[in-house]
């Protein structure tokens, strides 16, 4: 075992970490749980931002984080811890999620959202939601309590007064502030593009929890002025929002129409845990005898995920949609503890906690770990 511990330890340190926008990894072993969130990403400067608004948003980002570390510090599920961080932000105006969602052109509010079980793959998603109070709940009763994994428009909701979920009058989720940029956006010559030169509002939150399970959910109001019934990567699984436990949990926030058609959060899982294997088998074909048979077998559980390498795939994920001509962003978290940000805009809301400390950021050249 010694000499597995020593062969492990060198494929370890072959691996170079990615230089990051975001890998969390202070730590060389494993936290016992991880939890990372995000509120959009985009052209978030701070010349762009008052200081009461750079304050606001750091408070709601640390009680997403109370919400969902709670959960994860006492040994709760994953899935319970992303659900309770995802529904703060989502009761937060200052986010374009639930509460606060930006307006159709139409001047209507509709809602997506998506939640995954990296335990067993199950997942939930709705789509133009009007009246839920907290959507990534439906997105949850969605997975656990119909036979569906995606619902829309009319049946989601016929679906959310079924279940009993708080619903609001419209009045409830419209704020000043996206009145404002429905009218800005109205008054332009062409208004296709109206939030690339703003920011994306999603907001989400992956995790991994005691059990080493991971979960992912995502939620938003989607683009300022969409129409034609227009839907975006948030609700849709595998493009916004992913989680296996072979892999990772991913929650992605930006130019949906690109995410969708890189399917941007199953393929950095995929890579994720192609990686993993990967690693597994070299160590299992580099223990072998005169013959060149292997003598020991590896478990996958023996050993963790090369240092930097989630960050890598993440970094490399979303360059491929820049190289597409899209901008966003993305949050990690794999069950051997990492927990990662990338993105490729001036600024992303995000924070992330475990045992050892928490961090919440804003801006591209904050650190956020």
């Amino acid at each position: 075992m010694r000499f597995l511990s020593l062969l492990l330890g060198a494929l370890l340190m072959s691996v170079t970490p990615a230089s990051a926008a975001g890998q969390s990894g202070e730590e060389s072993e494993r936290p016992a749980w991880r939890l990372v969130i995000h509120g959009g990403a985009g052209v978030i400067e701070r010349a762009r931002m008052s200081a009461a608004e750079d304050a606001a948003i750091r408070a709601a980002l640390n009680r997403a984080l109370d919400a969902g570390s709670a959960i994860l510090a006492r040994g709760g599920k994953s899935l319970d811890a992303v659900e309770a961080a995802v529904r703060v932000l989502e009761d937060d105006p200052h986010f374009n999620a639930g509460r606060g969602s930006v307006f159709t052109y139409q001047g209507t509010i509709e809602m997506d959202a998506s939640i995954m079980d990296g335990s067993n793959r199950n997942a939930g998603a709705v789509t133009g939601v009007t009246a839920t109070r907290n959507p990534i709940s439906l997105a949850r009763r969605v997975m656990e309590h119909s036979p569906h994994v995606f619902l829309s428009r009319e049946g989601a909701d016929a679906f959310s007064r079924e279940q009993g979920l708080p619903q609001e009058p419209p009045e409830y989720f419209q704020t000043p502030e996206r009145r404002r940029q429905l009218e800005e956006l109205r008054a332009r010559p062409s208004a296709e593009h109206f939030d690339v030169h703003l920011k994306y509002g999603t907001v989400g939150a992956v995790a991994m929890d005691q059990e080493g399970h991971v979960a992912a959910a995502t939620s938003t109001g989607g683009l300022t002025g969409k129409r034609w019934g227009r839907i975006g990567d948030s609700p849709i699984i595998g493009a916004g929002t992913y989680a296996d436990d072979r892999g990772c949990a991913v929650s992605a926030t930006g130019a949906g129409e690109y995410f969708i058609r890189v399917g941007v959060a199953h393929e950095i899982c995929a890579q994720i845990r192609a990686r993993f294997l990967a690693a597994v088998d070299e160590a299992q074909r580099s223990v072998t005898d005169a013959q060149g048979n292997r003598t020991y077998i590896v478990h996958a559980s023996e050993f963790d995920l090369p240092d930097g390498v989630a960050q890598e795939v993440a970094d490399a994920v979303i360059a491929e949609v820049g190289g597409l001509g899209g901008s966003g962003g993305v949050i990690v978290a794999t069950p051997w503890g990492d927990g990662v940000y990338s993105f490729n805009t001036p600024g992303m809301y995000r924070g992330q906690a475990s045992p050892r400390g928490r961090s919440v950021a804003i801006y591209g050249d904050e650190t956020g770990r």
